[in-house]
């Protein structure tokens, strides 16, 4: 079978564990949480997480404004725009 995703969401996505839980009726957030952790989890070591998401919200979040996955990518989203503040000699160099 022939994966008819785009090439970015199938790199954003190569497990197709946020397509699936789009796919599963009555997802709960707790349930969505479970699954987006273990999709950052599964994500190459450097990737960019915030490209991956926004490929990931574009495709499967479009017009599904209240399922709990799109809920929680565009809350990871959010997040990911905050500055991190760094303490110690880090923070003063």
């Amino acid at each position: 079978m022939t994966d008819m995703r785009p090439a970015s969401v199938i790199a954003a996505d190569p497990k197709g564990l946020i397509r699936e839980s789009y796919a599963i009726e009555g997802i709960t957030l707790d349930e969505c949480r479970s699954i987006l952790i273990d999709w950052a989890l599964s994500l190459p070591l450097g990737a960019d997480t915030a490209a991956a998401t926004q490929h990931l919200l574009a495709h499967h979040g479009a017009g599904q404004g209240d399922h709990p996955m799109t809920q929680l990518l565009t809350q990871a989203l959010a997040a990911g725009a905050r500055p991190v503040r760094r303490g110690g000699r880090a923070g003063r160099v």
